[in-house]
């Protein structure tokens, strides 16, 4: 495998972490609040071949069903939950925050989802694991350690458009009571800006929902006529929007595009690919 790129280069802004045989990142902010269990896996650790090589957990792009089982299996036991407490999302590139209950344990793993079109999830069930799934996309994590609840969400360029980190602080706000100043936030292993070419269309909705004098942060338009595009910034602003502090939100440095062979990446493989997941749960 080649040397991991960062970004900033050679700053690592995540922990590697290597358990069982299979390898996976954390945040060094997230592992210091007590009482939560955090992974967001890469493609080393598991049984899949080819394309889903080797961590592949996705169920929906053509894997042996029984090799993306074992994956999961592997994961859970290297960063230390059960396989039977995951919960999974059904993304469809919404704005939809589920919250999630006891009656939810095992959504997607053990049992089917009995819902659709959901790209956040939130909970305070102790024991249940939030588990949301990429290959370029934005994660979005959130940890209230004073109110005990925790909230996960898929954001793509639809998402961040939607700003989905904010409506899920605010079904934080809603049913736990938590104040955005005491929620902790962290941005997922993605695709970056410099890998990240859009076409106009997409540019106008981000117009539409950030002001003006953000723009220049967020995107730039090229000679060819299309836009290499931020989600990293626009995503920590949405998080300081909603009420984080700038001190409780971390970047990844990881761009999923820039380490195909570390990271699934739908552009670098052109959507011969399996899917990583990001994993949020309450002790």
């Amino acid at each position: 495998m080649n040397k991991i790129r960062w970004n900033p280069a050679d700053r690592p802004a995540m922990n590697i972490k290597e358990n069982k045989g299979v390898t996976y990142l954390t945040y060094p902010a997230l592992e210091e609040l007590s009482g939560f269990v955090h992974a967001f896996s890469t493609r080393l650790g598991g049984v899949s071949e080819g394309i889903y090589s080797s961590m592949n957990l996705s169920f929906t792009r053509g894997d042996d069903e029984n090799s993306v089982m074992e994956n999961y299996r592997r994961l859970a036991e290297a960063v230390g939950f059960s396989v039977e407490n995951i919960v999974t999302s059904d993304q469809t590139h919404t704005a939809n925050v589920c919250v999630i209950t006891e009656a939810d344990r095992g959504n997607g793993i053990t049992k089917p989802r009995p819902y659709t079109d959901v790209d956040g999830m939130i909970t305070n069930v102790p024991g249940l694991v939030l588990a949301t799934f990429y290959a370029d996309c934005v994660p979005l994590y959130f940890i209230d350690p004073v109110r005990k609840a925790i909230g996960l969400s898929h954001s793509g360029w639809r998402g961040t458009a939607a700003h989905i980190g904010a409506v899920t602080v605010r079904r934080m706000q809603e049913e736990y009571g938590s104040l955005p100043e005491d929620i902790y936030g962290a941005i997922g292993p993605s695709i970056c800006q410099e890998c990240y070419e859009v076409s106009e269309d997409v540019i106008l909705e981000f117009q539409k929902t950030f002001p003006e004098q953000s723009w220049r942060d967020l995107f730039y338009r090229k000679e060819n006529g299309k836009y290499q595009l931020n989600l990293w910034e626009a995503n920590r602003q949405i998080m300081l929007e909603a009420g984080l502090i700038e001190e409780h939100i971390s970047l990844p440095g990881l761009c999923t595009c820039c380490n195909p062979e570390f990271l699934f990446s739908h552009r670098a493989s052109r959507g011969k690919r399996g899917n990583l997941g990001a994993f949020l749960g309450i002790i």
